[in-house]
């Protein structure tokens, strides 16, 4: 495992100040992600939550900006984010960077990955993480002898396709504007969804360049467009920290509809609109 340089710069950091629904943080702070994840899209016996808890005792911390693995790299364990944040990414030849996707707590990598013989992409950190690593046979034998992780673990990979979808949609069809609020609503609802929002504020390790890269714009850009959603009320900035300040506001600039997040389990919310 290697470092990556290019990845964390200082500067912004993203905070939402709509109240809304929120795991306690008591509970939070010594439950296992990746169990509360998979609880949400499947019921889980308390002999899955043991084999769980179990694949990942024996995590490591990470810091910034981190390569867990490279692309052309070797497939090799099912690496699963218990805190912080990672990303999937591209270098392009000329040296440019793509994000592909943001990895929040409970995420896990790569299920069926050793298939190929190399990573087609890589993944590295955001922030300090702590993260599990599981053998590609433990994991089969997760899957082969527990059926209600089967339908969590399924569940799991429809949603990132769901999320791919909706990465390709912006990428083709939406406005700057509405690229990135849409990519804000769906990472405020995602960090909703496993209950790290807490009902005041919550923050997002972004910084402007993280952000342009995610969206596919250059960071002069998407400095503009986060002056216009700050000039409609839907943003605030203070001393580098970006507050999502209306969410309804921003969801109504996107065009954001939360279905493709599929989160069955969870509690009824309250419309947007």
């Amino acid at each position: 495992m290697r470092h990556a340089t290019t990845l964390v710069n200082p500067g912004l950091h993203l905070f939402w100040s709509e109240q809304m629904p929120a795991v306690a943080l008591e509970r939070r702070q010594v439950a296992n992600a990746f169990v509360e994840k998979l609880r949400g899209y499947a019921p889980l016996s308390p002999e899955d939550v043991s084999l769980l808890e179990a694949a990942c005792l024996h995590p490591r911390r990470f810091p910034p900006a981190y390569d867990l693995i490279r692309e052309g790299d070797k497939p090799g364990p099912v690496f699963v984010l218990l805190e912080g944040w990672a990303c999937r990414y591209k270098i392009l030849p000329g040296g440019g960077r793509q994000i592909i996707s943001f990895l929040m707590p409970g995420d896990f990598c790569d299920m069926h990955v050793a298939v190929l013989d190399a990573m087609d992409h890589s993944i590295a950190t955001l922030t300090d993480a702590k993260v599990a690593t599981i053998a590609r046979g433990q994991m089969e034998e997760l899957v082969e002898v527990r059926p209600g992780l089967v339908k969590a673990f399924w569940w799991t990979q429809l949603v990132d396709e769901g999320v791919l979808r909706a990465t390709i949609v912006s990428m083709g069809r939406r406005t700057s504007l509405e690229r990135v609020a849409h990519l804000l609503c769906e990472l405020c609802f995602r960090m909703r969804n496993i209950g790290i929002a807490t009902k005041s504020t919550f923050e997002m390790p972004f910084t402007q360049i993280v952000l342009a890269d995610a969206v596919g714009l250059t960071p002069v850009h998407v400095n503009r467009v986060v002056r216009k959603l700050r000039a409609v009320g839907a943003l605030e900035l203070t001393s580098g920290t970006l507050v999502i300040a209306d969410i309804k506001q921003l969801a109504q600039i996107a065009g954001f509809d939360d279905n493709y997040l599929h989160r069955q389990l969870a509690p009824k919310r309250a419309a947007l609109r």
